[in-house]
């Protein structure tokens, strides 16, 4: 079918549509291809919910991971506050898909984006880092006759960090700005604490949890000068996949939804990646790594939390030109590289269903369409084998793919598709 390159060649729309009651071996299918494993996802997803049920914790997932409905619904269902979206025109997916709370973690800066998101203002919150996007939100919003007011977080940062206003004084100052606006409605603070620090050593989390700290006293400033609508609800809100153990020491004990304090508060992270997390970024940095020492990921334990890696790459040998290389038909194109090569884990024979371990080879480059793979030179690797690979970084996986291939269970010794999980990125 050729509009999706996960499908085999000769796959009509009839065979993708009873992919869940025929369940073809995964080595019918063509490569390069990426597969999303089930077991690991319906794992993630009880991991997480579980894991902010404890924390005392709530959470928006950020949907620009994955932008599919399914996999959004089903993050949902686990107990999400809404989703988190990056763009404008991830909003407008997410609002018109029907979700009931929608987080723009970004500025609202472009008049005719303003206007055209106001019609569902009463389903979406955005932050603001400047006065200047506080004046342009409500000029745009007066011209499009909002039916109410919009919800803004102002977002705070840090320096050498990423967005957000540098400082309490100039957070107030937008704080302010927010409230005296006619359109807008001061909902709360917001930050992102993984621009600051991309490891964990010491001294990143540090940094981390004293840009935490500063968040907390910016809410208590906005609250103390007044700013806020009396007694309405508002959101605290920081937290990637990185440092959301931080996050929870930190903000978790502001949770307040009964306003037992004055006013309900709700706490929320914004963590995405959990739903796949992989096999190299995120295995190296996730908190449940850092808290559970010395305890794999790669599949489901009893001995604690943990995240599995939902996602695989699959690629052909077309060519051993020298002992020692291998070229594999998955290349940028296909696998991200921004966070990490591609890693070789294991490799299934031609003709074969099983893949066994692929001791000492390592992925040293990618062109376009193709990986180069270093191998042991006595490795038993034949042309037309295919090599599985563990990813780092989901959110440049998914969208170099409209549909990827789900399965059964990417580790089991015959993975069976049971579907194509369509994706939208425009």
């Amino acid at each position: 079918m050729e509009q999706y390159k996960a499908a085999p060649l000769d796959f009509t729309a009839a065979d993708i549509a009873e992919l869940s009651r025929s369940r073809p071996s995964l080595s019918a299918f063509p490569t390069p291809i990426v597969t999303l494993s089930e077991t690991a996802v319906a794992h993630n997803l009880a991991t997480m919910a579980e894991w902010c049920r404890h924390a005392g914790m709530g959470i928006a997932p950020h949907g620009k991971t994955t932008m599919n409905l399914e996999l959004w619904r089903r993050q949902l269902a686990a107990g999400a506050w809404g989703i988190t979206v990056a763009t404008p025109w991830q909003a407008s997916v997410a609002l018109g898909w029907g979700i009931p709370r929608v987080l723009l973690a970004n500025a609202l800066v472009q008049p005719g984006a303003v206007r055209s998101l106001a019609r569902d203002a009463d389903r979406l919150t955005v932050w603001a880092d400047s006065t200047r996007a506080v004046e342009i939100m409500t000029g745009a919003l007066a011209e499009a006759e909002a039916p109410g007011p919009l919800d803004v977080l102002v977002e705070l940062g840090g320096d050498g960090g990423r967005t957000g206003a540098r400082g309490l004084e100039a957070a107030l100052a937008v704080a302010t700005a927010v409230a005296d606006s006619p359109r807008l409605r001061l909902a709360g603070v917001a930050g992102y604490e993984g621009a600051l620090a991309h490891d964990a050593s010491p001294t990143s989390l540090t940094r981390v949890q004293a840009y935490l700290h500063e968040l907390v006293r910016l809410h208590d400033a906005i609250e103390a000068a007044g700013l806020y609508p009396p007694g309405a609800p508002v959101v605290l809100t920081a937290g990637g996949s990185a440092y959301f153990d931080q996050v929870a020491e930190v903000l978790a004990p502001r949770r307040d939804l009964a306003g037992a304090g004055g006013r309900p508060v709700e706490v929320l992270l914004r963590s995405g990646a959990y739903i796949t997390h992989d096999d190299g970024f995120y295995r190296s940095i996730t908190p449940l790594s850092r808290t559970n020492a010395g305890r794999t990921n790669s599949g489901p334990t009893s001995s604690g939390p943990t995240f599995c890696a939902a996602i695989h790459g699959w690629a052909t040998v077309v060519s051993r030109p020298e002992p020692g290389l291998v070229l594999v038909d998955a290349g940028k194109r296909d696998l991200p590289y921004d966070e990490g090569l591609p890693i070789p884990q294991a490799i299934r024979p031609l003709g074969a269903t099983a893949a066994r371990p692929l001791e000492g080879a390592v992925t040293t480059a990618l062109n376009d369409q193709h990986a180069f793979v270093r191998v042991p030179e006595d490795a038993v690797i034949e042309v037309g084998d295919v090599i599985r690979f563990g990813l780092s970084h989901p959110c440049t996986t998914f969208d170099k793919w409209r549909a990827l291939a789900v399965v059964d269970d990417a580790l089991s010794a015959d993975p069976r598709v049971i579907g194509l999980l369509e994706t939208t990125f425009g």
